[in-house]
């Protein structure tokens, strides 16, 4: 059986639960193994990235490329 023919006989198979307790705990075991997946699959820059992300962002810094963090706030505010 392959990975799609399987996702979809879970997902029937959840719709199906009545219990509020195993929903809750599949919801717990799929947040926590996307988070394993993420750690996994993180990798750290290199100190030439490090220092090109810093060169770029000084560099933005004094080309006004910038926006203050208050102003980000009420910009995402207004997402709601």
């Amino acid at each position: 059986m392959d990975i799609e023919a399987r996702k979809i006989l879970f997902v029937q198979e959840f719709l199906r639960l009545q219990n509020e307790d195993v929903i809750l705990g599949l919801e717990k075991l799929l947040r926590k193994k996307k988070a394993e997946l993420v750690e996994n699959n993180f990798k750290p820059m290199s100190m030439d990235e490090f220092n090109s992300e810093v060169d770029q962002a000084m560099d933005d810094s004094r080309n006004g490329r910038m926006i203050k963090a208050s102003d980000l706030k009420a910009k995402i505010q207004k997402w709601n």
